[in-house]
């Protein structure tokens, strides 16, 4: 089969999945759907828990560990819980309660990796021994190297090493909330996570230092105190000062610390950190403040001085770095970079005197990751959106001749096991021959293959169970309308009330995010919807959610629509999507509602400002009212500064619209958000206290940007409720 064929046989234009039969007659409770339900986790599809020992696969279940055979999917055990327990006994209070995060990190020896009672420690499963362990106790971001079993971590704001014989190094001593070391920084930002790096043999360890004390404090407050406490947060405004940055280096074999002579690090961004494979040079991608020129630099581990610039790239609107260069196993003088200098994210094959060889992926589609190299056959494997732009598959690249190998069915969302940072490089084998494909499909649940990747043979390994089973469950679909520019095909779905009758018109909810970094609509089981969609479809609500340009996956031209003006064109695109579904003869267009978090509430708010004959209710969650009052990357990578971007901040801001508020507006907001800061929220109520305009208002005290545990359900009990009361 062609991929022109594939391409053909997967896209989801408009594909309709209808409901289970009528005669079940079993009610979902939020308790079931919302992720802090108490029935929540026997409602999502089962799954098998794995880890790649070399070749070999392990299934790390709670209570045991067992070999998987990759040709058969059959199991053999090879220890339990109680014998772990066993074997460790003698060493002290050690207690072992679960193998979920267990690791293997030696292919050739029967070794496991296990954290417990403030213990890292390995276990020899053949000699049914404990071999070795490490404390862990006042440990946080940890960071384990394997090689040298050497662990880097934060104690008091300041930051240690501790190698493999149990003794400490304090690498340095004026760590506090103003100086951040080892952590991840510029608001995890261009594909930041962490803030420790190993060296591949574990010898040197970089790290970040991060000055923030001339970021001002964003004044956040602890209720739960006998008189309220402040809690305050550094917090870099659009505009406003930022945070200052640099890159230690500390050797274990010569006991010194050497930071990279970057110079000033004022508004510049160090994102992007790898090792040459030999551990004597480290490379970092430097990012200029306004974000359309960045450099590839290497540095000399040793001395920490710049040796070469190995590639730069400019944009007249920004550019994104979020992958680090990653070398190849068999070729030391070469790597990848990932980059969308052509419009899609591809990868690109260079030397290490920054000479591009060849670009190895080009098309339409982006590289949604490379999740590494099959050595054996010269390959780079990775997932992409080749076949649909709302699928992710996997193909296997020749690093010779460019050709692709699909590796999966060409349909729905595959290898979705992943890691740190996100990262999908767990799902595939250390040698590269081997995928654990778990996948799912807008029918499929859940199905994980065991894939050879020379052959592309799949074992099927487990086939998870419709968890909905016995439910009365609505229909589920997907389709394309065409973006306000008139030319670009936009995804929605489509959830429509329980035992849809055409003839009847029912109130409709448009549930949005619209924002960059973000794809809500996918080829994933029900097309991605989120429980609560479910739920206010058994309540007779239709939702209908669309991924507007701005949004993810599509490519830079699609998501840089919104360039210097956020909420302009994707407010536009909602509105052809209300075009289309007043369209419908079963949609009430008297009865139309909006709900988003976020980006998503900034756009409900926009929404029912900007057009308030057309949306009766709003819930607005977090909502960015103005972005000034945003954060200094992510702000400023989209919008400029205020002192730039004048027009474009006045344009955006919703203060302005709080007169136009017409229909039932709710804005919810975690009182200690740490993400879109209150300011937000109270300056809209000021400003509609001002105009005489009536929005309703909450806060969860304490709590964060999204709500945690069972203060979640409750929260979708409430934006529930406002629908029902105002537009049922």
């Amino acid at each position: 089969m062609t991929i022109k064929q594939l391409i053909v046989g997967a896209m989801l234009s408009t594909m309709i999945f209808a409901p289970q039969s009528m005669s079940a007659q079993k009610l979902f409770t939020l308790e079931d759907l919302n992720y802090g339900g108490n029935n929540f986790h026997n409602m999502v599809p089962q799954n098998r828990y794995t880890a790649w020992w070399g070749d070999q696969l392990v299934r790390t279940d709670a209570e045991f560990c067992a070999l998987i055979d990759k040709n058969t999917g059959k199991e053999t055990r090879l220890f339990s819980l109680d014998d772990v327990n066993q074997w460790v006994e003698s060493a002290g209070n050690i207690k072992v309660r679960s193998f979920y995060h267990a690791t293997f990190p030696y292919p050739n020896q029967p070794l496991v990796l296990l954290n417990a009672s403030k213990t890292r420690m390995l276990v020899n499963w053949k000699t049914k021994q404990l071999v070795w362990k490490q404390d862990t106790k006042d440990e946080s971001s940890a960071d384990w190297n394997a090689q040298s079993r050497a662990v880097a971590f934060v104690k008091g704001d300041n930051l240690y090493v501790c190698n493999a014989q149990g003794t400490h190094k304090q690498l340095t001593k004026d760590g506090s909330r103003d100086i951040v070391y080892g952590q991840s920084v510029h608001r995890d930002e261009f594909g930041i996570y962490k803030g420790t790096f190993w060296s591949n043999d574990g010898q040197k360890l970089a790290f970040y230092r991060m000055d923030q004390s001339m970021v001002a404090d964003y004044p956040l407050v602890d209720i739960d105190t006998r008189i309220a406490t402040e809690t305050p947060i550094r917090y870099p405004m659009a505009g406003e000062k930022s945070h200052l940055v640099t890159v230690g280096i500390y050797d274990l074999k010569t006991d010194k610390t050497v930071y990279l002579n970057t110079g000033d690090p004022t508004d510049r961004y160090f994102t992007n950190i790898a090792w040459s494979p030999d551990g004597k040079l480290i490379y970092l991608i430097e990012l200029n403040r306004a974000q359309n020129h960045y450099s590839l630099d290497a540095y000399d581990a040793t001395t920490g001085n710049k040796t070469a610039t190995l590639y730069t790239e400019s944009s007249d609107k920004y550019v994104h770095p979020m992958h680090a260069i990653t070398f190849l196993p068999w070729d030391n003088s070469r790597f990848i970079l990932q980059s969308e200098k052509d419009g899609y994210n591809h990868l690109y094959l260079f030397d290490t005197s920054g000479k591009q060889i060849k670009q190895l992926t080009t098309g339409k589609w982006i590289v949604v990751d490379l999740m590494g190299f099959n050595a054996k056959t010269k390959e780079a494997i990775i997932l992409s959106t080749e076949a649909s732009p709302i699928q992710n598959n996997l193909y296997a690249v020749n690093l010779q001749t460019g050709a692709r190998r699909l590796l999966d069915n060409g349909k729905g969302c595959h290898a979705n096991t992943t890691g740190e940072g996100g990262s999908h490089k767990i799902a595939l084998s250390p040698s590269g021959q081997w995928i654990l494909d778990s996948y799912t499909e807008p029918t499929v649940p859940r199905n994980i293959d065991i894939v050879n990747v020379a052959s592309a043979k799949a074992t099927r390994y487990f086939t998870a169970d419709n968890p909905w089973k016995g439910y009365t469950v609505p229909e589920y679909s997907c389709g394309t309308i065409k973006a306000a520019d008139g030319t670009t095909d936009l995804y929605y779905r489509m959830v429509k009330p329980t035992n849809f009758d055409p003839n009847k018109k029912y109130p409709t909810i448009i549930y949005v995010y619209g924002g960059p970094g973000v794809r809500n609509v996918e080829a994933r089981w029900h097309f991605w919807s989120r429980g609560w969609e479910t739920y206010m479809a058994q309540k007779g609500y239709l939702l209908f959610i669309l991924d507007n340009r701005g949004s993810s996956a599509r490519g830079l031209a699609f998501e840089q629509a919104t360039f210097h003006h956020l909420g302009v064109e994707e407010v536009k695109d909602q509105m052809k999507g209300v075009e289309y579904l007043t369209s419908l003869p079963y949609v009430d267009k008297d009865r139309m509602g909006v709900h988003g978090w976020s980006f998503g509430g900034f756009m409900t708010t926009n929404l029912i400002t900007t057009h308030p004959e057309v949306f009766k209710v709003g819930v607005a969650g977090g909502p960015v009212i103005d972005w000034k009052w945003y954060e200094v990357m992510y702000g400023e990578r989209y919008m400029g500064t205020p002192q730039n971007n004048p027009k474009g901040y006045a344009e955006s801001s919703l203060l302005p619209k709080a007169k136009n508020l017409k229909g039932k507006l709710q804005i919810i907001t975690g009182m200690n958000d740490p993400v879109v800061v209150p300011q937000h929220c109270l300056n809209f109520l000021q400003e509609c206290i001002k105009v005489g305009t009536q929005p309703d208002f909450f806060v969860y005290p304490g709590e964060p940007h999204n709500m945690r545990g069972h203060q979640s359900t409750h929260l979708h009990e409430r934006i529930s409720q406002y629908f029902d009361d105002y537009l049922k």
